[in-house]
């Protein structure tokens, strides 16, 4: 009994400072840490979240790939990067989706995210990356010509110093004049995650592309 009562407060410590360190609540948590389980075991059950359980947690198929799933974002979540997410990593980074994040936070996170070699700077090759990942979660089929001028166009006013490269100071200027970029870091279902967030894992069509993510992002508020 003694035992149980020191790993219940331990817990309870252990929720308390990881509520304190994020915009949820200790009941946030617990709820977070049920869907949590249920993605962690969904195709392994270590109670950890591995890249194809992410991959299929975010788009809810596992042949769907993305550049945000497999590429940057995993890895941005795996913040100690041994190749595996932990529920501490996970719900410090879904805190900065919340609404109540910092907008500097969302800001840093999307530079990290566009920054594929991570280089300290985005370059021209990682805003057509970006620029086609979008094209693809839009469904959108646009011709190599026009893709190119929206690529040249998108980096020319983000590069303000010219030198062929998008720094920090850049990008946040640029956010700043084109909100509309950090639509998807704002998951307005996170304000009220005990009664409205959505099932990762729960679909009658494993090919249901509407999920925790993607449905969030279609109904994103510009602002934080």
């Amino acid at each position: 009994m003694g035992n149980c009562c020191m790993k219940q407060k331990r817990e309870y410590k252990e929720t308390a400072l990881l509520a304190a360190q994020t915009c949820f609540s200790v009941s946030d948590l617990e709820s977070l840490y049920e869907l949590y389980k249920r993605l962690s075991s969904s195709i392994v059950d270590d109670n950890f979240i591995n890249q194809e359980e992410f991959a299929f947690g975010l788009f809810g198929s596992r042949k769907k790939r993305n550049l945000f799933a497999d590429r940057q974002m995993y890895h941005i979540f795996d913040s100690n990067h041994d190749g595996l997410i932990d529920f501490g990593e996970f719900v410090r980074s879904l805190s900065i989706f919340h609404p109540k994040a910092p907008m500097e936070d969302k800001v840093s996170f999307s530079f990290r995210l566009y920054n594929l070699g991570e280089t300290g700077y985005i370059r021209l090759e990682e805003v057509r990356e970006m620029v086609l990942a979008f094209l693809q979660e839009s469904d959108l089929v646009l011709s190599d010509e026009i893709v190119d001028a929206i690529v040249v166009k998108t980096f020319e006013e983000a590069d303000s110093k010219g030198d062929g490269k998008i720094d920090m100071e850049e990008w946040t200027t640029f956010v700043d004049r084109n909100p509309a970029v950090l639509k998807n870091m704002t998951l307005p279902y996170l304000v009220d995650i005990g009664t409205r967030f959505p099932s990762f894992v729960e679909r009658k069509d494993e090919d249901k592309e509407m999920d925790i993510f993607e449905a969030s992002f279609n109904k994103i508020d510009d602002t934080c």
